[in-house]
């Protein structure tokens, strides 16, 4: 039967497109110097489409010439950075800088930041409120690990962005999602941008909002809204979408109008998945901000890239610890709120004072810590002296890693580089950009339909003639290379968790702090250990794509009806046989999903993995930056958005065809 499948027509066609590639992809070096053809290999630079000069003068006119009548597009662009500007000022102000009236060496201070004190107490009180003593525990150490370790500055300036950026982008989500569950055709227009705003890359949103807002922390919280609003639109049409037939027949029973219908019934039902929604955006807020530190948000990833900058090992530990320590906490708060049923978060049958006891104890804390700390700096500011540092620690620790395992680690470098990452790079970089065009149109229409076929070699084409075709492959290379490293150890890690309840609780909070990590903190050991380049690129692209490949490997195995199960084992299966002849084929369309969000994560990475040497796409869209080039920058994020579109689209074809093999569909 196996031999059977490698022979069908379905196999035939992969294994010749597989041939063929692979003989061009050898040969095209030959070939150009038999030819005397420099276009086997390079898209000739007279048919090459100048999109960087043309969007590059498009965004100069936009902000220039534009006008609306009655404003322009500055104008306009000013507004919203004043209207982003006030709330930001006052959330800094609150937790960072303290109140002050004038500028520079007139400023005069009106009124302390809040406490370290107080916050602390503020953050322990939201943990008991969405769920025990146990998470208020918790974020109350993670907070004072803050304040103890000398991060409570940087941390606050974070949280103050964090803190506007992710109401905007919760009530800005929600209201796109209501407006898509209201309008189909609004739901099937914001279907393709709202792809395209998440496969494209995290750098290529600072480009365009640098040259449009400057330089600045505006800037950054622009780019950290746009970023962080997607999953919520997304969630919020779904759980819209999926309240009970009998919950919205209930309301029209009791008389609600459209707007009663929307804010009494559907929204309240729909509350723990919103939640849901809401925990997306605030990792996302806080993975960007990091990020955004790039274009003046300064705070916990300006010291996390300073620190990379002068190879501070000690001081971007440290910074990146205190990154992890925040994420831990402010994930843990809302996964917790997002478990809570909305009579329990909104405690409609009680009075305020009784739904919000701790609010007074807040309140309190907060004059008193104010009062003492006008006579007591220390309650004020967390006392100096007694600040605690381990940065001599893991200098000394890298350094001992270093020196005692030095030849290990490039024994390890050695191996992959020479038997896995250079022999595909070689064939990826070989592949003529014709054929390689074709090849993608082939390999889409046969999973997808003729129209998926032609979408890829369109967006194909697009990357070949925007002069990028080497720098993609080199993309490509780098996440094939990746993704199949963390799905060799995910998918088995998922199955081991999918079928063992004590590995399910290890492997399960493995992956829960893996995925509460902002990508930017994996480049910190990375590069401690295996200094810049692929190699390095690849190991940090692998721990931050392996969570999915564990996840939906776990969730398709545990999906499985216990009859199927039964069946197998009642016709004789061994444990074997029952894993590859009735679990795996049956969890087949969760892995494949699995698979589609590897991918995603792993060209999310590869972008901000420019910092530490790739020659890639991630490397277009970085110069890009360094040099506020918006063409070259929305080009090469295209580029990354349009791999990304190519691969989701496949995969989920894939995907689809593989459950109604099933009959799941």
């Amino acid at each position: 039967m196996n031999w059977r499948r490698l022979i069908s027509p379905h196999a035939l066609f992969w294994w010749g497109l597989l041939a063929v590639t692979w003989i061009l992809s050898t040969t095209s070096f030959q070939l150009y110097k038999a030819l005397d053809a420099r276009w086997i290999i390079r898209f000739p630079k007279a048919w090459e489409m100048p999109m960087e000069s043309w969007i590059s003068d498009a965004m100069r006119w936009l902000l220039e010439d534009a006008t609306f009548g009655l404003f322009t597009f500055r104008e306009f662009t000013r507004f919203i950075s004043a209207i982003i500007e006030v709330p930001y000022d006052v959330a800094r102000a609150a937790l960072a800088d303290g109140f002050v009236q004038g500028q520079g060496s007139n400023a005069v201070e009106i009124a302390p930041p809040l406490s370290w004190i107080a916050i602390i107490v503020i953050m322990i009180v939201l943990g008991r409120v969405a769920k025990d003593w146990t998470l208020a525990l918790l974020v109350g150490a993670c907070f004072l690990y803050l304040a103890m370790f000398g991060q409570w500055d940087s941390a606050m300036v974070t949280l103050a962005s964090v803190v506007i950026a992710v109401p905007i982008g919760v009530i800005g989500g929600l209201a796109l999602g209501i407006l898509s569950f209201r309008i189909p055709w609004v739901e099937r227009a914001l279907r393709p941008i709202l792809d395209l705003m998440q496969t494209v890359p995290v750098f290529a949103y600072l480009v365009p909002i640098l040259f449009l807002f400057g330089f600045g922390p505006v800037a950054a919280l622009v780019a950290t809204i746009i970023y962080a609003m997607p999953p919520m639109v997304r969630v919020s049409t779904v759980a819209l979408q999926t309240v009970p037939a009998e919950v919205v027949e209930a309301g029209k029973m009791a008389g609600c109008t459209r707007r009663q219908m929307m804010w009494k019934v559907l929204v309240p039902s729909a509350a723990p998945t919103l939640m849901v929604g809401v925990n997306q955006v605030i990792m996302l807020t806080l993975n960007m901000v990091i990020i955004a530190s790039m274009i003046g948000a300064g705070g916990l990833g300006f010291d996390v890239l300073s620190a990379l900058r002068r190879l501070d090992i000690g001081g971007g530990i440290e910074a990146g610890l205190a990154i992890v320590v925040m994420a831990i906490a402010l994930d843990r708060v809302s996964q917790a709120f997002s478990t809570r049923l909305p009579d329990e978060v909104m405690g409609r049958d009680l009075s305020y004072v009784q739904r919000h006891p701790w609010f007074t104890t807040v309140f309190v804390v907060v004059v008193l810590t104010y009062i003492a700390g006008l006579f007591a700096p220390a309650v004020q500011d967390y006392p100096e002296a007694a600040t605690l540092t381990t940065s001599a620690f893991w200098e000394d620790a890298m350094r001992y890693v270093n020196v005692t395992f030095f030849d290990t680690f490039e024994a390890i470098k050695d191996v992959f580089l020479s038997y896995l990452l250079l022999p595909v790079k070689r064939f990826f970089t070989g592949i003529p950009w014709a054929w390689g065009i074709i090849a993608a149109g082939l390999a889409a229409a046969k999973v997808g339909g003729w129209r998926l076929g032609v979408m890829a070699a369109l967006m194909t084409t697009f990357i070949a003639a925007t002069g990028l075709w080497t720098k993609a492959m080199i993309t490509i290379y780098l996440c094939g290379v990746s993704v199949f490293i963390a799905y060799a150890i995910g998918v088995p890690l998922g199955i081991w968790a999918g079928q063992n309840a004590r590995a399910n609780r290890w492997v399960g909070a493995f992956i829960d702090t893996l995925q509460t990590l902002p990508s930017f903190v994996y480049l910190i050991p990375v590069v401690m250990l295996f200094r810049v380049g692929d190699f390095s690129a690849m190991i940090a692209v692998v721990l931050y794509a392996l969570a999915p490949a564990v996840r939906y490997a776990a969730h398709g195995i545990r999906a499985i009806e216990p009859q199927m199960i039964e069946a197998g084992l009642v016709s004789g299966c061994t444990r074997r046989q029952l894993l590859w002849r009735v679990k795996l084929p049956l969890a087949a369309p969760s892995l494949l999903l699995g698979l589609n969000q590897t991918i995603m994560l792993a060209l999310s990475m590869l972008v901000i993995t420019a910092l530490v040497g790739t020659r890639d796409l991630g490397q277009e869209v970085y110069i890009a930056l360094t040099k506020a080039n918006t063409g070259q920058g929305i080009v090469a994020g295209l580029s990354v958005a349009f791999i990304a579109i190519i691969a989701d689209r496949i995969v989920s074809a894939m995907a689809r065809h593989s459950k109604e093999r099933l009959g799941l569909a």
